[in-house]
């Protein structure tokens, strides 16, 4: 949390006399502030000679901390919420698409898991070949494990280029990769970062359908994530700050979130935990009492699976009857 010097520039009535009187108190942060009774510190102004600032310094705080969150919802306001400029981007993959219900839906985070050489990143990149030639919309890859292929997006639009316009071939490839941004991160210190400096091009950059960012790829979670599942509560405390600044970006901004997993590297147990943090990290389709996924026909725990399954719907209470898996090689076979 921010301390309360650290807002005196910016807000002039949270000047030195308000932060000694609040210091008074023991607080010196807006976490402090937040653990104080609001009611009690305007009573203790009350009796300064200056309360008439004091309370306009305590006004100015509390109108900070409403800014940095968003207000109440109503389900009718969530729903509405839900509906609008909601859109479904295709993955590239038709059968994908079908069993995703259209494709990645915007405002909502999607995994793949599969073991490794599974296509997942062939999926990812033909995911973000697509989304930024076809909606010519902005796609950022975070690169985790130097899966990141150029050429592999090459290959792709080749197959999306109308034969009648080769010529136009390089011009449409150059336009492709400028929508396309690779960031190459090693730990979940640099994917925090990351979506800190995500958030704020978001919030700030003025909002335009032009080359609008529609799609943030993680290739992939797990490599981040399994080397602090040792450190006890450090380690858990970080995994919920990633999975709250993507749920975030993914509420606030519209987003459509497309990562994957490795279930040889993540254990079950975890991925449930995992699932908590992001509650909508797996795109399942409901129709009617099914649930519909992707899963690479090299997977070897069918069990393991449907024990997985079971847990996540008792979880949030669907009544599971049973559960549709498509089996494929690789992206080429959707």
């Amino acid at each position: 949390m921010s301390s309360l010097k650290s807002l005196e520039t910016e807000h002039p009535t949270i000047d030195s006399n308000f932060q000694k009187f609040c210091a008074s108190h023991g607080i010196f942060t807006v976490e402090d502030f937040l653990l104080n009774d609001v009611y009690v510190l305007l009573d203790f102004a009350e009796g300064h000679s200056n309360s008439k600032e004091l309370k306009q310094g305590i006004t100015q705080v509390l109108t900070i901390i409403d800014s940095l969150h968003p207000p109440w919802m109503n389900g009718v306001d969530l729903l509405t919420d839900a509906q609008r400029n909601k859109q479904v981007l295709s993955t590239g993959c038709q059968g994908l698409d079908l069993l995703l219900g259209g494709g990645l839906r915007e405002g909502q985070l999607t995994e793949l898991v599969g073991p490794s050489s599974s296509g997942k990143t062939q999926v990812c990149l033909q995911a973000a070949t697509t989304i930024a030639y076809k909606y010519m919309a902005s796609v950022v890859f975070v690169d985790t494990c130097n899966s990141f292929s150029s050429s592999r997006i090459a290959g792709f639009m080749e197959r999306l280029l109308n034969p009648s316009l080769k010529e136009a071939k390089h011009k449409t490839l150059e336009r492709i990769m400028s929508n396309v941004s690779c960031h190459s991160v090693f730990d979940i210190f640099g994917l925090l970062d990351l979506l800190h400096c995500l958030e704020l091009k978001l919030r700030t950059q003025v909002k335009t359908d032009d080359c609008k960012l529609r799609l943030l790829i993680i290739d992939s979670i797990s490599s981040l994530i399994t080397p602090i599942l040792g450190g006890g509560a450090h380690g858990h405390s970080l995994m919920v700050s990633a999975g709250f600044l993507l749920k975030k970006l993914v509420h606030e901004h519209d987003l459509s979130v497309l990562e994957h997993t490795n279930p040889k590297t993540v254990s079950v147990t975890f991925q449930m935990n995992l699932l908590q943090v992001f509650i909508q990290q797996w795109h399942f389709n409901f129709h009617g009492n099914a649930v519909a996924f992707v899963i690479s026909k090299y997977y070897d725990k069918l069990s393991n699976l449907d024990t997985y399954v079971t847990k996540f719907c008792h979880m949030i209470h669907f009544p599971l009857v049973g559960f549709v898996v498509s089996f494929s090689e690789d992206c080429s076979a959707f």
